[in-house]
């Protein structure tokens, strides 16, 4: 058998392929999970209309706004998903931090859910017609999903990546210098959270823009290096791959 191998080797001819192990396929999984939190970028552009005064009585199509909810919905499935499919793994360094990331990620998920039946709720005002009477009601629910979009996404991310960064830090599944951005890029997310809290800067400012870039980082880099790499070896996996044989 190794003399057939080798010729083939030799030939540039391929031999069976070595399955992929249930270890990378999880960490395949999250990676990809991992990047499709980011699908809902667009929804930046997508509701402007919506929170225009005059959203409800003008004229034009509600279709951006469905696809904006849509998108945030496919970031909270996955942002659960990210918790869920980690865990096994996580579970192995910190059982506590595992569990407190599966519930931080529902909790952040919970409150997208949320936002979006808000945003909906302003377009089902204007396709039933409600009119100017109705303008002062979807200006709060627009004014509610703002400030629900400041605790789901600026302040739940930071605890989710702080538990996320410091039990891959302990755990060397993937390169301590990438678990250290996401532990220090809570610091700056829950900065810029407290200063639009009190009026400091602006939900929509280029500062608070800058105070969420280390945790984007983050998020993005972990969700290619596990696509790509996946987990580093280390006491965990070996102890996985152990139990799974």
């Amino acid at each position: 058998m190794n003399t057939i191998q080798n010729i083939a080797l030799r030939m540039d001819v391929p031999t069976a392929s070595v399955p992929m192990t249930s270890l990378r396929k999880r960490s395949l999984t999250a990676g990809i999970l991992y990047l499709l939190t980011f699908v809902s970028i667009p929804t930046l552009a997508l509701y402007r209309p919506v929170h225009a005064a005059n959203y409800i009585t003008g004229p034009g199509p509600d279709t951006a706004a469905i696809i904006g909810a849509i998108l945030e919905i496919i970031v909270a499935l996955a942002g659960i998903s990210t918790a869920v499919v980690l865990y096994p793994v996580l579970r192995k360094q910190n059982e506590s931090a595992a569990l407190g990331l599966v519930a931080a990620r529902i909790l952040e998920s919970g409150t997208i859910f949320v936002g979006v039946a808000f945003l909906l709720s302003i377009v089902t005002l204007r396709q039933a017609g409600s009119g100017a009477a109705a303008s002062v009601t979807g200006h709060a629910l627009s004014v509610l999903y703002d400030r629900i979009f400041l605790l789901g996404q600026s302040f739940m991310p930071a605890i989710c990546d702080l538990l996320l960064g410091f039990m891959l830090y302990k755990s060397r599944l993937v390169p301590r210098g990438l678990a250290i951005i996401g532990m220090v890029g809570a610091v700056p997310l829950v900065a810029g959270y407290v200063a639009m809290l009190f009026g400091v800067i602006g939900q929509h400012s280029p500062l608070a823009g800058l105070s969420a870039v280390l945790v984007a980082l983050f998020e993005f880099s972990l969700g290619i290096y596990l696509v790509v790499k996946g987990f580093r070896p280390s006491g965990i996996t070996a102890g996985i791959q152990m139990e799974s044989e």
